[in-house]
């Protein structure tokens, strides 16, 4: 098993959640926390407790983001007008990395940040290789011509476990993605429940 793989699933099993609702998560087995004490770790969470697990969700959802990366995206949800947990949201969602995943060019979010630092994304026609990279309303993102047939690829756009959301406009025939708007909490089809204003009170407090 990879790193990444390894990575993904020990988030799984330390949130108790499918949080990417995919068939092989081992919490669809084991509900219970990774290590030797896991099952004995279902103590009723304190606010605090509470409050860290949605930023760990949120944070570990987008492919396990650094500490210091979320915080910077967070500082800046703030600083918009309007509703910083919205703000936060909508923040991630414009990641490139989290388009292509949205578009279903690949199967997992891990594997979205890969494919662009691989070189493999073009953004309005030129290539992009910096997974934090901000779309914007109206970008099109493409699979480059080269990249097309990987199989990867192909066995993304087959997978029936998510569907395309409506604020990206895929066209898998040409595998091109137009961001059409930047969504709000509501939009955004996670598997399991996120609580972006959870992750707010955390950082007003820490």
């Amino acid at each position: 098993m990879t790193k990444r793989t390894s990575a993904k699933h020990k988030i799984d099993r330390r949130m108790g959640e499918n949080i990417w609702g995919r068939p092989k998560s081992p919490v669809n087995r084991r509900e219970y926390g990774p290590g030797q004490h896991g099952q004995r770790r279902k103590a009723k969470l304190s606010d605090f407790g509470t409050q860290l697990r949605a930023k760990q969700k949120l944070k570990g959802y987008y492919g396990d983001l650094t500490e210091k990366q979320f915080r910077r995206i967070y500082a800046e949800a703030e600083r918009v007008k309007g509703d910083t947990g919205e703000n936060l949201i909508g923040l991630l969602e414009r990641r490139l990395d989290a388009v292509v995943y949205r578009a279903k060019f690949v199967p997992t979010v891990f594997a979205a940040r890969q494919f662009v630092n691989h070189g493999h994304v073009l953004v309005n026609g030129k290539r992009v290789n910096i997974p934090s990279y901000r779309v914007k309303e109206g970008d099109v993102v493409e699979v480059r011509q080269k990249s097309k047939q990987l199989a990867t690829v192909l066995e993304a756009v087959q997978l029936a476990e998510r569907d395309v959301p409506d604020y990206v406009e895929a066209d898998h025939s040409k595998m091109t993605a137009t961001f059409v708007r930047t969504p709000v909490l509501g939009d955004v089809p996670y598997p399991v429940v996120m609580e972006p204003n959870l992750v707010v009170e955390f950082y007003a407090k820490n």
